[in-house]
């Protein structure tokens, strides 16, 4: 009886060490058709889209002292009222880099152009504004109080070559976003002789405005009728700048101006 239990008990445990072996097996089989079909994991890295993609919409505001905001109590100027009306209209995020100048010529504009810091922001900008001109024509006033025909043809051409340089630059630097070139306003417009100063403004706005049409998206944008009627009205204590009220409607015209479907970089 104790040599059939001794045999049973090998039987059994041979049996189930085979069973065993089968079943090891099976799970190795599985276990290797499981991860062969497996997409191998990527390492873990950083997404550059994310890094390089801007956050909202960058804007770039140059020129002189209409750019800077000068007579306008706020200090926003027509740029600052822009850039609340980019934002409402957009519901992005604005980011403003205003190098405005009180008193720059365009000569100085278009050296400050070329400089490295200007052109990087340039590069970057979704959508630029310029005011540029007065200082070149009216010089305080003094151009056309001893109106002289030959001085200023002299002072336009100077003016139209040094646009053409900075609208170069800005375009060899960014080929597609939107440049906004904002016209001359005569703030004269109600002193003694204002017929002929009236039209050297006219005229200048109309050499600007053929430039500005020689180049891919750039868009001259007047402002000369705003400041016809009841100019003091939107002039600064100063006689010659815009005051709030006049940023304001300048802004809107600019803004009047805008697609508001702006593609950011």
């Amino acid at each position: 009886m104790k040599k059939y239990g001794t045999i049973f008990i090998l039987l059994f445990s041979i049996l189930f060490c085979f069973t065993w072996i089968i079943g090891l097996g099976w799970v190795l089989v599985d276990y290797s058709s499981t991860t062969s079909n497996q997409e191998p994991k990527e390492a873990l890295s950083i997404d550059n889209s994310s890094i390089n993609k801007k956050d909202g919409i960058q804007l770039l505001a140059l020129g002189d002292s209409l750019t800077r905001g000068t007579g306008d109590d706020t200090g926003k100027g027509y740029v600052g009222y822009l850039k609340e009306s980019i934002e409402k209209e957009s519901n992005q995020k604005i980011t403003l880099s205003n190098y405005g100048i009180k008193g720059l010529t365009s000569a100085q504009l278009a050296k400050q152009i070329k400089e490295t810091e200007i052109k990087r922001k340039a590069n970057h900008a979704d959508i630029l504004f310029i005011t540029i001109g007065g200082n070149d024509l009216f010089q305080g006033g003094e151009t056309l109080k001893h109106y002289n025909k030959q001085a200023i043809s002299a002072l336009s051409r100077s003016y139209t070559a040094n646009l053409k340089s900075m609208l170069s630059t800005l375009r060899s630097v960014n080929k597609d976003a939107p440049i906004y070139l904002i016209g001359l306003y005569n703030p004269f417009n109600d002193l003694e002789n204002s017929s002929i100063t009236s039209g050297i403004v006219r005229n200048w706005n109309n050499e600007t405005a053929e430039i500005c049409a020689a180049f891919a998206n750039v868009i001259y944008v007047p402002t000369y009728d705003i400041f016809q009627q009841n100019i003091q009205s939107f002039l600064y204590s100063d006689h010659f700048h815009p005051n709030a009220k006049g940023y304001r409607l300048m802004a809107e015209r600019v803004a009047a101006l805008i697609s508001w479907e702006v593609e950011t970089k």
